[in-house]
């Protein structure tokens, strides 16, 4: 198999299937049933009338804040964030912590008291064991660490789920289908056979692949900004180090390729911490 880091977006979206990320978020967002069925399997629970976001906007500025290819849905005391996370990031506690603030921020209108807020869940379907502890299933709430047993009561959790596992060790038939389908794109339930149906369709939007094409270009943009200042700093600590060690400042700039007068103001500020 070809590394998806040397396929071009055309091939990226040939090759996409219900794993890719945005193929994931289409299908869920615009088949309500299919989401809400997701839910209850993953979740164990029975929902009525669900609501999700009316408005679709794909954000490409990556420098903002916002949650992205995300699921956002609603019932009357709950809300629910589902997102598929095909790397990992090295990141996703702390998104899931912000992705439930910014839940918070949405479900509290000014005036209401604190206990209206809804239960929330955020959940990430993983395809990397991102804790390594050999469970399918991880979900948190908070706890006391002193008696490891008082729950803080704030009604609000998170889920992750390694898809890998849950394929192999999640014992409900639709559940498990579910996650086979994922890794292998290969249908075995009237729920999997509808959601091929549903990639099938995504696939076939001009506007999906339109979307597609710019968010990959954008996030192609953003991978080499990131190295580029990711090197950037280096040599700026590289050359700190020389400085520190007594290197002049032509040489310091010769070697590291800076310019001479970003060398001197680094070595001003040098100076005047020591």
């Amino acid at each position: 198999m070809e590394n998806e880091n040397q396929l071009t977006p055309e091939q990226k979206w040939e090759q996409a299937t219900l794993a890719n990320n945005f193929i994931f978020y289409k299908v869920m967002r615009h088949h309500q049933d299919a989401c809400k069925q997701l839910l209850e399997m993953l979740l164990g629970i029975k929902l009525g009338s669900i609501t999700m976001n009316t408005e679709e906007t794909i954000a490409l500025d990556f420098d903002s804040k916002g949650i992205r290819l995300d699921v956002f849905v609603k019932d009357t005391n709950r809300m629910f964030d589902v997102e598929l996370q095909v790397a990992n990031t090295k990141e996703l506690p702390e998104r899931a912590r912000y992705y439930q603030s910014v839940m918070d921020v949405d479900s509290l209108q000014a005036g209401q008291k604190y206990r209206e807020l809804r239960e929330s869940h955020v959940i990430f379907i993983c395809l990397d064991d991102i804790f390594n502890n050999g469970l399918p299933v991880n979900t948190f709430e908070n706890i006391c660490m002193e008696d490891n047993k008082t729950k803080l009561g704030d009604r609000a959790y998170k889920h992750f789920f390694f898809a890998p596992m849950c394929a192999k060790m999640i014992k409900d038939v639709e559940t498990k289908a579910f996650f086979e389908f994922l890794i292998s794109n290969k249908a075995s339930t009237g729920y999997t056979d509808e959601l091929k149906i549903y990639v099938a369709d995504a696939k076939q939007s001009t506007e999906n692949k339109r979307q597609f094409m710019e968010w990959e270009r954008q996030r192609a943009y953003d991978l080499e900004a990131g190295y580029e200042k990711g090197q950037q700093q280096k040599a700026i600590e590289d050359a700190e180090n020389l400085l520190r060690e007594g290197d002049n400042p032509e040489k310091v700039s010769r070697c590291i390729g800076l310019p001479l007068n970003q060398i001197l103001e680094l070595q001003k500020k040098i100076m005047v911490k020591a």
